[in-house]
């Protein structure tokens, strides 16, 4: 099938190559152009429906017509001196918020296929503060806070707004809701543009250092950029198509793994792409090209499936931002896939040795290089690399004790809006900008009286951590009610989570009245219920995902004892992941936890994306021990062909991943994962897994067997020649025992002579004496 799939994508390269052209031209148009009506940056809006906070947002929306806005903001108007506010400035407030509610925010011109979002913002007198030197108002907008159009819609209003209140002899701030987002947008606007330029230029120079060529460095980067387009417009015409709403992060972290994955593809095939015409120097590429995927296309077949199995598996969570970001990767991925086995063999055939233009040294295989003295020595003493990566990884991994889990939103810039809340926050409750609701409602259909809730409100105010509790408000039929109340802490911290799923609700369950249910709502509230599916969804996932890559490992190494090595390893290797960020975050930085996304999304980028790695230099070892060698000379090879492509494509993903760690917002994620990806590469994939290999020998692939050679007596019919790397010119013992001069030499590269015409006489060979 894949050998299929290849032949046909390199007989029909100029087509294959125009098609994918067109499909990425066509649905990266799409796809920009509808990404943002698909996104939803509502965090209530992915919990179960049977969650409390889900619950009342529920009855929020149908027995209120209300529904959480993310656009919504809180303005601080106050007088430039600093002094209170007078009578005439509270009408001048008043009459200038009226006026700003009716006139029209016109939004620049849309590109083709995106909405068009001018609207007039509605604006609402809110709190005095109790010196009167501000008050609130709050201001709504509709749209995806994310999108540019809204965004552009906002800076209008806030525009609008100061020049409004700058006539009348006050000044204005904005914070929360929009404007927030914005200021964090601006402010981090020169810095991503920086990062992805250091991260386009750090891919394209160690491309560069590798293979010495130019189109060895820009070919991969245009081509990814295509497929990232084709796999951004199938994600968006999927959600467009079934309604479902993507989490507003979901097209970043998209972006970045096509990115990480995509280079590690096209490098894996280069690499063998050169490896196969350096021993065919007449070959043509065509031919070549067939040959080098109908190697590697398995393992990295296998590799992908691995990734798009273990974020499938997301689709289980309770939790809809999971369950939403699993499935969009994995369609990702497979689109990424299926660009693998296709347009890059189509590139590879149109360019054939013009891909390593103008370098010459490659037709050359170096001896005795960094790769082959690794493989020498891991293959030579394994059990001293093994037990060093082992104490590694376990000391890493003890940081991981005492972790806890962290939902503070992760700020980090001195923005307006910040400085505005902070001054808020000095004279009103610091919950004000960000109320929560206690919704109550009748379980049999029967009136609520507004006195029947005297007694709830009277609790709800004397309890710890409320600042300040309002009058109930009854909807048409007076079925349900709405308390709002305003916390004594930021609605963002974890002190506020404690105090909503604590206090606050068993004090409302339990003063509610008679055939009344309460449900309580905001932002802690939402975070709180979040980390209880969080916690329920790791117990669900992470051994969901372990064992369906457990079975494809199973499928693409027919062994029991080899997914069992990987899975120990790449286990291992979270471990110290998970541990390392512990370290540094919670007790380095002295926050409250690591982010609660962090463990399972660390679970699924360093064990998926590391596991390719495991897969190639596994799938290799495989090969090698296929031929008529010792084991460990056939681990020496491996990790003399695979160290170059596995090194090289682990920086490339750890770079892309370390990229994240510009914001402040993914900052954890991006160390966290590069930091895997490194640690998978660099210790797993090329210390870890061959020393073990070397241990465990051709039993690695138990049961099933595969043909074997002494180590000390070679009894093929076909004779094998080791030579030296360092010396590659002296003369080399082509059978027999090793002499007592080449016993104490590392296990050289293999080279295997053609077999000799039938009944052809062998060629003399020295003789050597058996030694004791």
């Amino acid at each position: 099938m894949i050998r299929k799939l290849t032949s046909f994508s390199v007989r029909h390269r100029w087509m294959t190559i125009v098609v994918w052209t067109i499909l990425g031209t066509a649905l990266s148009f799409v796809g920009n152009a509808m990404m943002y009506d698909v996104t939803d940056s509502r965090a209530g809006d992915f919990l179960p429906k049977t969650y409390d906070s889900a619950v009342a947002l529920r009855v929020a929306e149908e027995e209120f017509g209300a529904r959480p806005d993310p656009n919504a903001l809180t303005v601080l108007v106050a007088r430039p001196d600093g002094a209170r506010l007078t009578a005439g400035d509270q009408r001048r407030i008043a009459d200038t918020a009226a006026a700003l509610g009716r006139e029209r925010i016109v939004a620049a011109k849309p590109e083709p296929l995106m909405k068009d979002h001018s609207q007039t913002p509605r604006v609402t007198a809110g709190a005095v503060a109790p010196d009167r030197s501000f008050r609130l108002l709050t201001v709504s907008l509709d749209g995806n806070p994310q999108d540019p159009g809204v965004q552009g819609v906002y800076k209008g209003f806030r525009d609008a707004a100061k020049d409004a209140f700058a006539d009348a002899d006050l000044r204005a701030g904005f914070t929360g809701g929009i404007a927030s987002v914005v200021d964090d947008t601006e402010a981090e606007e020169d810095t991503a543009k920086i990062v992805s330029g250091l991260t386009m230029g750090f891919i394209v120079l160690l491309n560069v250092l590798v293979f010495r060529s130019p189109a060895a460095a820009f070919v991969p980067l245009i081509a990814v950029a295509l497929i990232g387009g084709v796999a951004s417009g199938a994600v968006v015409g999927a959600a467009k198509l079934f309604g479902i709403g993507l989490d507003a992060s979901t097209p970043s972290l998209i972006g970045v793994v096509l990115i990480g994955i995509g280079i590690d593809y096209f490098l894996f095939l280069m690499f063998r792409f050169r490896e196969q015409l350096r021993e065919h120097p007449g070959q043509d590429a065509r031919t070549a090209v067939a040959e080098t995927t109908g190697r590697v296309g398995g393992a990295i077949t296998s590799a992908a499936l691995t990734i798009v199995a273990a974020f499938a598996t997301l689709g289980l969570a309770s939790f809809g931002q999971f369950r939403v970001l699993g499935p969009a990767i994995a369609v990702s991925v497979l689109v990424m896939l299926l660009a693998g086995l296709t347009l890059m063999p189509a590139l590879l055939a149109v360019l054939g040795r013009g891909m390593f233009w103008p370098a010459r040294a490659w037709k050359k295989e170096r001896a005795g290089g960094l790769a082959a003295r690794l493989g020498h020595a891991v293959s030579s003493r394994p059990l001293r690399y093994a037990l060093g990566a082992l104490v590694l990884l376990g000391a890493l991994g003890a940081g991981a004790l005492g972790m806890k889990m962290s939902y503070d939103q992760q700020g980090g810039h001195e923005t307006a809006a910040v400085r505005t809340a902070e001054r808020i926050s000095r004279s009103l409750p610091a919950g004000v900008s960000d109320p929560h609701s206690v919704y109550v409602r009748s379980t049999n259909g029967t009136e609520i009286k507004g006195s029947s809730l005297t007694g709830m409100t009277r609790s709800l105010a004397e309890a710890d951590g409320v600042g300040e509790v309002g009058e109930p408000v009854l909807n048409k039929d007076r079925t349900a009610a709405r308390v709002d109340l305003f916390l004594s802490v930021g609605s963002d911290s974890q002190q506020a989570r404690d105090l909503v799923s604590g206090p606050i609700r068993e004090t409302a369950a339990r003063t509610a009245p008679k055939g009344t249910e309460a449900y309580v709502t905001g932002t802690a509230a939402v975070f709180a219920d979040i980390s209880t599916a969080v916690e329920k969804d790791l117990r669900l996932v992470f051994p969901v995902a372990a064992l369906l890559i457990a079975v494809i490992l199973f499928l693409l190494l027919r062994s029991l004892l080899a997914p069992v090595v990987l899975m120990i390893a790449v286990g291992l290797g979270f471990l110290a992941t998970l541990g390392a960020s512990t370290l540094l975050f919670q007790h380095g930085l002295d926050r409250p936890g690591v982010s609660f996304t962090l463990p399972l999304v660390l679970f699924l980028f360093v064990v998926a994306l590391g596991t390719d790695y495991n897969i190639l230099i596994t799938d290799r070892i495989r090969e090698e021990m296929r031929k008529p060698v010792p084991v460990r000379c056939a681990v020496a090879e491996a990790v003399r062909h695979t160290a170059p492509a596995i090194a090289t494509a682990g920086l490339v993903l750890a770079g892309s991943f370390a990229a994240l760690a510009a914001s402040p917002a993914t900052r954890e994620i991006g160390f966290a994962t590069g930091l895997g990806i490194l640690l998978s590469a660099l210790v797993l994939s090329l210390v870890l897994v061959p020393a073990l290999a070397a241990m465990l020998g051709r039993g690695l692939w138990w049961p099933r067997r595969s043909g074997r050679t002494p180590d000390h007596h070679h009894t093929s019919e076909e004779p094998y020649e080791p030579y030296a790397p360092y010396a590659p010119d002296e003369p080399r013992v082509t059978a027999g025992p090793h002499t007592p001069e080449q016993r104490h030499q590392p296990y050289p590269p293999y080279q295997q002579h053609p077999p000799h015409p039938p009944y052809a006489a062998a060629p003399s060979r020295p003789e050597h004496r058996p030694t004791r």
